[in-house]
């Protein structure tokens, strides 16, 4: 959470103080001109400063509403670390940080003008991922590679849509991973336990939100697919176990060794190669991705 905090701490503290073009609603600097206003610092590109100004003043909501409910859903995950918490009262936290980050304005719509249905989706999209990072935790580094492969897509794909806002939260969250794995592969020294795999499950599931997919400027309707390609290991991993947990006639959050990656040890690999062979086919799935974005 420090990895992600601190950083864009800062980077707010600079944009505010940047006097890009003067105002947050006046026109950027023409590109390329190399002049900026006389009491501007010079961190930043004046281009580059309007534009991240531009979208934390329009999304300030919604960022309050990420940050705590990335402290919301952290607590639910040390609570059940130190306590742990019985299904349902799991289940609450987890819907309770899903309803206030929909409240904030971060919510899936999938075409449908109802608000209820966008309300719906949204937790329901959000509680899903979460719990399937909170499954993807059950061998060392596997559920912090995968989110930081995610995170890395979705970073390249917001910045390459000119959503820095975005791709900013994604990159922190891809660095923040990178620099945690270390520590927890091959041999962990650390670990992320439920609050860490609450943490970066809420994360993915809000980067796969925020991005504009779909505009009347670029009408992509293939593009909403784009989430599931990127999360598609993680999401497959639960579907998969879930099924199987309901055909046994077992409680579906009663944990097993079904997993994708406990079936690769059991074919022969080991667990690091397991884990490697996962990490490789969430970063080649999501190129498929680039397709709908074309």
């Amino acid at each position: 959470m420090t990895g992600l905090l601190v950083p864009l701490l800062l980077a707010c503290g600079v944009l505010w103080c940047h006097k890009a073009g003067g105002a947050a609603n006046t026109l950027p600097p023409a590109a390329g001109s190399g002049s900026a206003n006389a009491g501007s610092l010079a961190l930043l590109d004046p281009d580059a400063a309007f534009l991240l100004r531009y979208g934390l003043g329009r999304r300030v909501a919604e960022l309050a509403g990420i940050v705590c409910g990335a402290l919301g859903m952290l607590l639910v995950g040390w609570l059940d670390d130190r306590h742990e918490l019985r299904p349902r009262a799991k289940f609450a936290g987890q819907l309770l940080v899903a309803a206030l980050v929909a409240a904030s304005g971060t919510r899936i719509t999938l075409f449908v003008p109802n608000v209820l249905f966008s309300y719906g989706i949204t937790i329901l999209w959000i509680l899903t991922v979460v719990n399937a990072f909170n499954f993807m935790d059950n061998m060392n580094g596997l559920c912090a590679g995968i989110g930081a492969i995610g995170a890395w897509h979705l970073a390249i794909i917001a910045a390459a849509d000119n959503q820095y806002l975005v791709g900013l939260i994604a990159f922190l969250t891809f660095g923040a991973l990178l620099g945690f794995l270390p520590y927890n592969f091959p041999r962990a020294r650390a670990f992320l336990g439920d609050a860490g795999s609450h943490l970066v499950g809420f994360l993915l599931a809000v980067l796969a939100i925020l991005p504009h997919f779909y505009t009347e400027q670029q009408p992509r309707r293939w593009a909403v697919l784009t989430p599931l390609l990127v999360l598609a290991i993680p999401l497959a991993d639960l579907v998969w176990v879930v099924l199987l947990r309901w055909r046994s006639g077992l409680p579906f959050y009663q944990g097993d060794t079904n997993h994708l990656s406990h079936r690769l040890v059991r074919r022969g690999l080991s667990p690091s190669l397991a884990v490697i062979g996962i990490w490789a086919a969430a970063a080649a799935l999501p190129l498929l991705s680039y397709l709908c974005l074309w």
